[in-house]
């Protein structure tokens, strides 16, 4: 324990920060100069990891929920020699590695993407849910920390009462969280904000709070010591911190503690940028320079952590010598591979829900999949994941070898929750909610989309056919918004979400079989609450032709030549069946019907099979039960789609259909009329 080097290791971290932002003319400094003190204790003396190996799978995790203090992370990881100077100088700069709120990159010690505040530090706790999991399984093995990191925006955010509820009722005693506290926001001070007591509320939750001086290296020690030894709650470390320290005027006074250092560069504010610089220890004419003695210094840093990590490394070669057949289990979860899965085995009731027969899959993969944590807002019993949680059971304090996590009600929550799950690796994680409550999930579905994480959503009671329920529990326009995940493209250049809304049970089948598959992406399952009846085999096998939605659309009718086209997906499908069935017989016309049950899957597909199911420049009718947008990309120019353009009401589910336009004899009729409106 050297003061004087710590001291100058901080310095010199808010050297940097400020540097960056500095020269971007753009970013947050005064946080990232606060929390200096924090960070480099931890990185230094308390996080786990290998320098050489920053994805090996058994290190500690950081989590970082405040985005916005990207210049914090990049300094520090610059110290431990995972960011270039160039990198340091190119902040928030076009094709630079140091974007403005950081993007998971593992590789330089990036475990999540963060920014939108309050996901940053639920996803720590999904991570430590992870850990817990395999831990149960896998004993002395994953028994390592995770990390969070939190500020007054972070706190303020209602999804941190979901993620403090969750974390101190599981007893994470492997999550432990810095909250630096420091008085001033990005607008205002805090105490124009909030007069809650933190300490008080986390206490209430079953948590450990320990408040410290942030900038006192012995308290910040003692903490994450007392953390670490901590076995039956999670950690919330208050550190009382001065938002801009270091920071002096241009005649040398210290000017600290002021939001205005929050979010803009130091030399427009009332300090000066070259004398803070000065009061740091660094260099004006080199401001990205590591200090001699700080370099030095890490350098030991590194070589220890990595000896460190070799014993670790050593465990865990000899506990794979001795259980043999755990290790190769281990190595299955940790690889992403799935089993060997046949979903065609699978039993479906005859004219099932889509729910009702993702429930059966659910079972199927709660015998045979054991790598898999399924969470509901509540609602198991009727989104069907029970099918899932009857082979199973749930995640409890001091017994996570179950597989379920009752999440309570609250969406946002579990969603980011299961982000956090997907980002530490060796778990698939499900989570599931009425299809109207998406809304709720939609910012961690986003953060989702951005990272690339597979996580699937069971979405159920997907149209107004939830009846009675009324608009409230109606989804109109959810489908439209998650399709809009499948236009945009990630950074890898793939649709950002594969939704998928089956037509009937053994569709939903194929369309989990397609769900597990996907690995690159999050997958929607939009399933429906009534019973649908079952498309017919057009061969001796309706799983097998079920298989083509995996061209995001098929047809489930087909004729040569067709005087029309009928496409929709769900349970719209089987209503256009029943309508060109009785519109071949009775007005001797020849009808495809297709059900298209994911837009971006099926556009991405050659447009020679897309002609094959959707001609060109002939008739094309669509039917969807919720806005025409879902349908208006298929239809070309001439189509004609039926939707709902309004919000649904409170009736049985058949007066509904009758009253929109939804039964077979309305769908005829509105068919006929676009027919005779092209003759």
């Amino acid at each position: 324990m050297n003061k004087k080097i710590d001291n100058l290791a901080a310095d010199n971290s808010r050297a940097l920060a400020i540097s960056m932002v500095e020269k971007a003319n753009s970013g947050h400094p005064g946080g990232a100069m606060g929390s200096a003190d924090f960070m480099h204790i931890l990185y230094t003396e308390y996080l786990k990891f290998d320098p050489t190996e920053m994805d090996w799978p058994f290190r500690d995790r950081f989590f970082m929920d405040a985005g916005h203090l990207s210049a914090l992370m990049y300094s520090q990881y610059y110290l431990l020699g995972n960011y270039k100077k160039e990198d340091l100088q190119s902040f928030r700069q076009w094709g630079s590695v140091t974007p403005g709120h950081p993007e998971v990159d593992v590789l330089r010690g990036i475990e999540n993407t963060s920014g939108p505040l309050g996901q940053g530090h639920t996803m720590g706790v999904g991570a430590a849910i992870a850990a817990k999991f395999l831990e149960a399984r896998f004993k002395g093995i994953f028994n390592h920390k995770i990390y969070g990191f939190i500020t007054d925006g972070g706190v303020q955010e209602e999804i941190s009462q979901g993620a403090g509820r969750i974390a101190g009722h599981l007893g994470l005693n492997n999550f432990i969280m810095f909250y630096d506290s420091n008085d001033a926001q990005l607008s205002s001070m805090t105490t124009e904000v909030t007069s809650e007591n933190t300490a008080m509320k986390y206490e209430a939750w079953g948590w450990k709070v320990i408040t410290i001086d942030g900038h006192d290296n012995e308290q910040i020690r003692k903490a994450l010591h007392d953390a670490n030894e901590e076995l039956e709650k999670p950690t919330l470390i208050i550190g009382k911190t001065i938002m801009g320290k270091g920071c002096v005027t241009a005649n040398g006074d210290k000017y600290e503690g002021e939001y205005e250092l929050h979010g803009k560069p130091i030399g427009d504010t009332k300090a000066d940028y070259m004398k803070t610089l000065l009061n740091l220890g660094a260099n004006p004419e080199n401001p990205f320079a590591i200090y001699d003695d700080v370099a030095t210094h890490y350098a030991q840093i590194k070589a220890k952590k990595t000896e460190d990590a070799a014993h670790k490394k050593h465990h865990i070669a000899t506990w794979k010598k001795e259980n043999p057949e755990l290790a190769q289990k281990m190595d299955s979860f940790l690889s992403g591979k799935l089993p060997e899965l046949d979903l065609s085995t699978v039993v479906q009731k005859a004219n099932a829900a889509t729910r009702d027969a993702s429930s059966a899959v659910l079972a199927y993969l709660a015998e045979h999949v054991e790598n898999m944590i399924v969470s509901s807002a509540d609602l198991s019993n009727s989104d069907k994941t029970d099918g899932f949680l009857k082979k199973s059971s749930v995640l409890q304090k001091n017994d996570f070898s179950g597989a379920f996590l009752q999440a309570g009600v609250a969406e946002l929550t579990m969603t980011s929750i299961a982000n956090g799950i997907a980002l530490h690796g060796g778990v698939i994680p499900v989570v599931a909610t009425f299809f109207v409550f998406s809304d709720y999930m939609k910012p961690a579905i986003r953060l989702a989309a951005i990272q690339e994480l597979p996580v699937k959503y069971v979405l159920t009671h997907d149209s107004f056919r939830v009846g009675e329920d009324g608009p409230t529990h109606q989804p109109i326009e959810q489908e439209a918004q998650m399709r809009l995940l499948e236009k945009i493209k990630n950074h890898s250049g793939h649709q950002s979400l594969l939704a998928l809304r089956p037509a009937d049970a053994i569709e939903t089948s194929v369309a989990w079989d397609m769900a597990l598959k996907n690995t690159t992406t999050p997958t929607a399952l939009i399933l429906s609450r009534q019973n649908i009846k079952d498309i017919p085999a057009r061969g001796t096998s309706r799983y097998e032709e079920a298989t083509e939605s995996k061209k995001g659309g098929y047809l489930v009718k087909s004729t040569p030549n067709p005087d029309i086209t009928l496409i929709a997906n769900g349970s719209e499908v089987t209503t256009l069946l029943e309508a060109a069935i009785l519109l071949e017989k009775e007005k001797n016309l020849s009808i495809n019907v297709a059900s298209i049950i994911s837009e971006g899957l099926f556009k991405s597909q050659p447009k020679s099979y897309q002609e094959s199911i959707i001609p060109k420049g002939k008739l094309v009718f669509g039917l969807t039960a919720g806005l025409p947008v879902n349908l208006e990309g298929l239809i070309g120019d001439s189509g004609k789609i039926t939707g709902l353009e309004h919000f649904g009401y409170s009736a049985p589910a058949s007066v509904l259909d009758e009253k929109f336009g939804f039964t077979t004899e309305s769908v005829c009729t509105a068919i006929l009329n676009y027919i005779e409106e092209n003759k």
